[in-house]
């Protein structure tokens, strides 16, 4: 599995590459359809593989949250039963039965917090992927244009060039 590190970077060589076939194209070699096919597959396959491992994550990062919360719920039963059981022994016991429930304040005070930042990071990932998903839909418009402007001026070029070539065949 990749860092997301290392993903970033596939992302930025591939951009790279996308790149570069832009300037290569408008120095006037052409590009084959099947590489700039494969380019687009290719990024288009590694925006996929970063969506399901950011997914994959995200579930990951869940299904923790809710166990934790799910333990905490099971100590907090378990607590309230000693507490039970505590108060029903003599006062001795009484002590203990306090710092118990100062005990476990103290930990529901730690567990809205908690709560709370778990809800707004999620609602921030969901923001942020948004957001990603905006910018890759608009690379993907702007690549698609630059590959229909270049192979315009290239056709345009072509056609000019020919139209030269028979202007001097015809001064022959």
């Amino acid at each position: 599995m990749a860092t997301p590190k290392q993903m970033w970077e596939q992302q930025q060589s591939q951009m790279q590459r996308v790149k570069n076939s832009g300037i290569i194209s408008c120095n006037g070699s052409p590009i084959k359809d099947d590489k700039e096919e494969e380019m687009s597959r290719s990024a288009l396959a590694i925006f996929r593989a970063k969506e399901e491992e950011i997914e994959k994550k995200k579930m990951e990062v869940r299904d923790k949250v809710h166990a934790q919360l799910g333990r905490v719920e099971e100590a907090t039963k378990r607590l309230a039963e000693i507490r039970e059981e505590l108060e029903a022994l003599t006062d001795p016991m009484r002590k203990e039965v306090g710092i118990i429930r100062k005990r476990i304040d103290a930990v529901n005070k730690e567990l809205r917090p908690l709560g709370q930042s778990c809800q707004k990071k999620e609602r921030e990932y969901k923001e942020a992927l948004e957001a990603f998903n905006e910018k890759n839909k608009e690379k993907a418009q702007l690549v698609t244009k630059l590959m229909e402007l270049v192979g315009e001026s290239e056709r345009m070029r072509m056609r000019k060039l020919e139209e030269l070539s028979k202007n001097v065949d015809t001064v022959k």
